[in-house]
């Protein structure tokens, strides 16, 4: 199956860029550009991409608006920023983004980005993973949840930064059966995604920096 892209950045440049590397891969097609938010918000309700990979700063609508706005929609959000990591980065992944890079990252990591997105992962710059997770708002309910033993270890290889494939490899499990653990650990926690997860797991003392 071959994953459908929006490229949504106010520099033509960087689209351009973005366009020449996800388009060599031969399972990825970018199928829309957008100059601005407003314009790849309508434009991914109406084509209905696999993943958008928005900067996070545009004029008519930022990243942090076309992440809430594609909230829900089955559509991957993966947000991309020039500058390190700040109050966006965090609203951003609040509302569901699959993803945080920086552009600086190169080519490998955007990639990566769109398959961990595709894969239900979320991928963050490496650079910037222990100091999001530190600063990253704790998620409700980090006292009194109850995991068995096995989502336990689960969210300890989270914190780790171990993928779904990873930690099926690891544990002996199938990809699927580890996604329907981690699903049942934000149910519990209440953590939004990946990242909260580990987020409480530091917090709780489940796992270490």
């Amino acid at each position: 199956m071959v994953t459908r892209i929006l490229i949504a950045d106010d520099q033509e440049g960087i689209r351009v860029a973005f366009r020449l590397i996800l388009d060599a891969q031969p399972d990825m097609t970018v199928v829309a550009e957008a100059a601005d938010g407003r314009t790849a918000i309508d434009t991914a309700k109406t084509i209905k991409p696999d993943v958008v990979l928005t900067d996070i700063r545009m004029p008519g609508a930022d990243g942090i608006e076309v992440t809430r706005a594609l909230a829900g929609t089955g559509v991957h959000v993966v947000v991309l920023t020039t500058f390190g990591l700040d109050e966006y980065v965090h609203a951003a992944l609040r509302y569901g983004a699959a993803g945080f890079i920086l552009k600086r990252s190169g080519p490998t990591l955007l990639i990566e980005a769109v398959r961990a997105a595709m894969s239900g992962d979320v991928l963050v710059s490496p650079q910037l993973t222990v100091r999001l997770l530190r600063r990253h708002e704790r998620p409700r309910e980090t006292s009194g949840v109850v995991l068995t033993e096995r989502e336990d270890e689960i969210v300890t290889l989270v914190a780790r930064g171990r993928t779904n494939a990873e930690i099926a490899a690891e544990i002996f499990l199938s990809p699927g059966t580890v996604k329907n653990h981690i699903a049942a650990i934000q149910r519990k926690t209440g953590a939004r995604n990946r990242v909260a997860i580990a987020a409480w797991a530091w917090a709780t003392g489940r796992a270490e920096p």
